[in-house]
């Protein structure tokens, strides 16, 4: 009983409607009183039809010449001829393809809603030997600010005490968390890892990072233009013909009922029901593949894409570290290294200690506990395993005895933009690891089918290091890298390409692509594991964790696409031919009207194909 009040308060007009035409049709034919039936049908008219009129008028004020308008003039003619029935029929179809429009589209969210309920909303203030909880607005420059492990970085500051891990990967795109203590600076919605710190407050809520997003979602939202719907592109030139072909047979039969029935058979069902029906049946068939798209303009444009933007970390790649390669510098096997490596590490809470343990077990089951362990929070670690003692970090941490040794095999590893850490024993270098954020296997692949598809310029546009970025773009097969980026020149690089494309796409995960996502024609989000604020941004989310649906997404969209102007096209050739015959004054508004249902379910069947 809910769910039927439900769908009587989203869609009371259609359902009056066909209320008022189903009663209106028992006294017809059942009694027959017609008289009843047609002050029924009038009343139908008048209560169904009012709205619809009020709505296309209120939209011709402010510019808006939609298909809507030959549906407004038959109901306005009918009204005035006294054709009830038709233009009832004609009512139901409006406020019907209406709902169906509306159905489609109800699922669409606020992104900027979501961002905001995403932001740090409070900080933690040290005062003396006091701690206050305070309202993240409430925070002045230089304010000391306390922040625990697994809080967010309240506002933009520095680190006066303490250390800790900053996983900042949402914000600047980079995959490994960054190790910062002492004079480093933070950025306002990373995450604290582990380790209690002191901070600095060096800017107030809405200038920091944080802030400079939200804001750059909204103008985004503000600026985006509203894309015309394709019924209305077509409604451009029907819609005159249509007045022209009326304003003929007045001429002819000098009667109003001639220019009645013309418009009847004339209201663009093709455009109102079909095209609605075929973009919902696209959306539904884009669901079953784990795409979620949040209402038909999105459906559109995505099959039309011209150019298409990547996020790296996360989208192009995992987005988690791994230990690409074992290297050997010393009579010590790849494995022992490995082996020594994983076993100390299992006491840090490092992201990269997890990958080297991870990478340990894949051929050992279990590794001894270093019987001594230390660690220096960003630079390495110290521990012992059967009696020796290794120390594991980067050149720097190792100290200056050991930067000769390897490094031309460690140079060209750092050319690539890899990560290494290395393992040295009585200031000795034994070898290192290869860490990197690993491609997805499937994007090459991706990226020749996206061409094939006529995207005709892709690029990766990321907040990481350009070395990084671009030992990844040559994998995947992309030629335009540009990286280092802050989320609002994201934006900028977007805006860019919308220049030069009328339809361009973005691609990305984390909370520094939601801006991108919002101001690009079509952004779409990696949902498996993304942020959800980038969820939200986005038109389409993937709720699988494999980049090569953005294919399926295009191929279902341009299906639908063609299915919809398929049935466009044989709605408007079935009305012309109607109307033709209208003209010369041999059809009624009652058999146009009828007629007219016809030619709806054809091309409502054909538009089903899209499912």
């Amino acid at each position: 009983m809910q769910r039927v009040w439900t769908f009587l308060k989203q869609y009371p007009n259609p359902v009056f409607t066909l209320f008022g035409l189903l009663l209106g049709a028992a006294f017809y034919f059942a009694f027959p009183l017609f008289d009843y039936s047609h002050w029924i049908w009038f009343a139908t008219l008048i209560i169904g039809g009012l709205p619809i009129i009020y709505q296309t008028c209120k939209g011709m004020l402010h510019g808006q010449f939609a298909s809507d308008i030959v549906a407004m003039l038959a109901i306005i003619t009918a009204i005035l001829t006294g054709q009830s029935f038709a233009g009832a029929v004609v009512v139901l179809m409006q406020s019907g393809g209406e709902a169906i429009e509306f159905y489609g589209m109800r699922r669409a969210s606020s992104s900027l809603t979501s961002l905001l309920e995403r932001a740090p909303r409070i900080a933690r203030r040290r005062r003396d030997n006091l701690i206050e909880e305070i309202d993240v607005q409430q925070v002045q420059i230089n304010d000391l600010l306390i922040v625990r492990p697994g809080d967010l970085i309240p506002v933009d500051g520095t680190i006066v005490e303490g250390s800790a891990e900053i996983d900042e990967s949402a914000l600047t795109g980079e995959p490994l968390a960054h190790s910062k203590t002492i004079g480093d600076s933070v950025l306002s919605g990373s995450v604290n890892v582990n380790g209690a710190i002191s901070i600095r407050a060096d800017k107030r809520s809405q200038e920091s990072q944080y802030g400079k997003i939200v804001a750059l979602v909204k103008k985004a939202q503000e600026q985006k233009a509203p894309i015309q719907r394709l019924a209305d592109r077509y409604a451009i030139f029907f819609t005159p013909l249509t007045l022209a072909i009326a304003g003929i047979g007045f001429w002819m039969t000098q009667e109003f009922t001639t220019v009645l029935a013309v418009l009847v058979v004339a209201t663009p069902c093709p455009l109102i029901l079909a095209t609605p029906l075929a973009v919902i049946c696209g959306i539904n068939r884009a669901s079953d593949e784990g795409i979620i798209v949040k209402g038909g303009s999105a459906m559109e444009q995505i099959a039309t894409v011209q150019a298409a933007l990547f996020d790296k970390t996360g989208t192009i790649t995992f987005g988690t570290p791994i230990v690409e390669n074992v290297v050997s510098l010393s009579e010590m096997t790849e494995e022992k290294i490995l082996f020594n490596m994983a076993s100390i590490e299992q006491f840090s809470s490092h992201s990269i200690a997890a990958a080297i343990v991870k990478k340990g077990q894949e051929s050992t089951a279990s590794f001894p506990l270093p019987q001594f362990f230390k660690e220096v929070p960003g630079r390495g670690v110290e521990g012992t395993i059967n009696g020796e003692n290794f120390r594991i970090g980067s050149f720097d941490f190792l100290g200056e005895n050991n930067k000769g040794n390897g490094k031309t095999v460690a140079d060209r590893y750092y050319q690539e933009g890899k990560t290494l850490i290395f393992l040295e024993k009585d200031h000795a270098c034994l070898g290192f690891l290869v860490i990197s954020d690993q491609i997805r296997p499937k994007v090459p692949l991706l990226i020749e089918k996206l061409r094939g598809l006529g995207v005709k310029e892709i690029a990766m546009v990321t907040g990481d290091s350009k070395k990084s970025a671009a030992a990844i773009a040559r994998q995947a097969g992309i030629k335009r890298v540009e990286a280092e980026l802050l989320p609002e020149q994201k934006v900028k690089i977007v805006q860019q390409f919308l220049d030069q494309h009328e339809t361009v796409m973005m691609v990305g995960d984390g909370i520094n692509d939601a801006p991108a996502l919002a101001t690009a024609t079509v952004g779409v989000a990696m949902g498996a594991h993304g942020t959800a604020i980038s969820a939200e941004s986005a038109d389409i989310v993937l709720l699988v964790d494999d980049l090569s649906k953005v294919v399926d997404a295009i191929t279902i969209g341009k299906r639908m696409l063609y299915i919809a102007k398929q049935s466009i096209g044989i709605g408007i050739g079935l009305s012309l031919v109607l109307m033709v015959i209208a003209v010369f004054g041999y059809i009624s508004p009652p058999i146009g009207a009828m007629l007219q249902e016809i030619i709806d379910i054809a091309v409502i069947l054909n538009a089903l194909r899209a499912r």
